[in-house]
């Protein structure tokens, strides 16, 4: 029976593989990137240069999905050519190594088994995350900045480019709001489950007696615009104001007033930009920011419809959607799909993927 076990775990792999491209339909990959490579190579291609870099940008992701599906089915039948040899020669360092490298295909496979549910109109799209501290004081602030960071850490492990657009810091401790890029493919299909309030439970560093404090702070994630979007602004609608960037402490970080905010007036949006040298730079950056909250807008009311024609009750994107205890026991819950860890150091450093996996998975289930 034991000789037999990792044979049943890679024929378990495999199952799930093959599932995974029965969805993916390899074959029509193929015959499209058949077309595309043969776009590609013509020369009138790059006389319109929004579609060329489409047509390159659709190829680069179709091959690289293709040959991770193909080498991950190499690597299935190399595995069981390593349990094999080391069932043979009895050697134990070989069967260890074995071990490793079936956990590691577990993981590679879940996650592109994760990757074939993000077919969202915008889930291959860059991400534009913004955070908020709300109600808790100067403990809501410190916990803005706690989730900054949580994000931030999360996409370094990851390997994802990130971007701060703007941070406004708040008196005490913390920041009041902050914008950030993650600039990889399929950000904002991995990211955007994490809309929504999280809920802070801890004894408040800034309490001299000790008490124990609730804090919030919501989490917006918009996807970044393309030129392809049709978003039309108003500039008679805009209200921009420069000022002088500032860091913690409202010390100046730079002497000229380069930093931009835009105000969209009939909606209210506000989006600012300090992190380019130039006001030119930082107001071309705020207002695509501002085109990216604005499709997502549309995009929301549009799915806000389509539930009222249903007869369904729209999302609640604003409401609270995870718990951070630390005291008095330490544990982070997701209010909707009950995902928890005890492990809270880890999740605050940056370890969310379990309860990114599980979001996607929710989400596909509502839609």
């Amino acid at each position: 029976m034991a000789d037999q076990e990792p044979a049943e775990k890679i024929k378990e792999l495999s199952s799930t593989l093959a599932s995974v491209e029965a969805v993916l339909d390899l074959d029509a990959k193929h015959t499209e990137i058949a077309e595309l490579r043969e776009r590609s190579a013509d020369p009138e291609l790059w006389n319109d240069q929004e579609n060329a870099q489409k047509v390159t940008r659709r190829l680069a992701h179709l091959e690289s999905m293709v040959s991770k599906v193909e080498n991950l089915r190499q690597r299935i039948d190399d595995l069981g050519v390593l349990y094999d040899l080391a069932a043979a020669e009895s050697d134990s360092e070989t069967l260890s190594e074995a071990e490793r490298e079936l956990k590691s295909l577990r993981s590679d496979i879940g996650d592109l088994e994760i990757r074939t549910l993000l077919s969202g109109p915008y889930d291959e799209r860059e991400a534009l995350v913004s955070i908020y501290a709300q109600a808790g004081g100067i403990d809501a602030a410190d916990w803005a900045q706690m989730l900054q960071r949580m994000y931030l850490r999360w996409a370094e492990r990851h390997g994802y480019p990130t971007v701060v657009y703007d941070t406004s810091y708040a008196e005490e401790a913390g920041i009041k709001s902050t914008t950030f890029a993650v600039k990889a493919q399929f950000a904002y299909g991995t990211l955007r489950g994490e809309h929504g309030v999280h809920r802070l439970v801890r004894i408040s560093p800034f309490d001299n007696q000790g008490r124990r404090q609730t804090s919030f702070a919501g989490v917006d994630v918009v996807p970044v615009v393309e030129q392809s979007d049709h978003i039309d602004i108003d500039e008679n609608e805009l209200r921009i104001d420069v000022y002088r960037s500032s860091g913690p402490g409202g010390q100046s970080v730079n002497t000229t007033d380069s930093a931009v905010r835009i105000t969209h007036v009939p909606t209210g949006i506000v989006v600012s930009c300090q992190n380019e040298k130039s006001q030119i730079q930082n107001r071309a950056t705020a207002m695509s920011v501002l085109q990216a909250r604005l499709l997502e807008r549309k995009r929301r009311e549009e799915q806000a419809e389509i539930d009222e024609l249903r007869g369904e009750s729209a999302s609640s994107w604003g409401s609270q959607m995870r718990n951070y205890v630390l005291h008095p026991y330490q544990t982070v819950k997701d209010v909707r799909t009950h995902m928890e860890t005890g492990n809270t150091a880890a999740v605050l450093d940056g370890e969310i993927d379990g309860f990114i996996d599980a979001e996607i998975r929710w989400l596909r289930s509502q839609e």
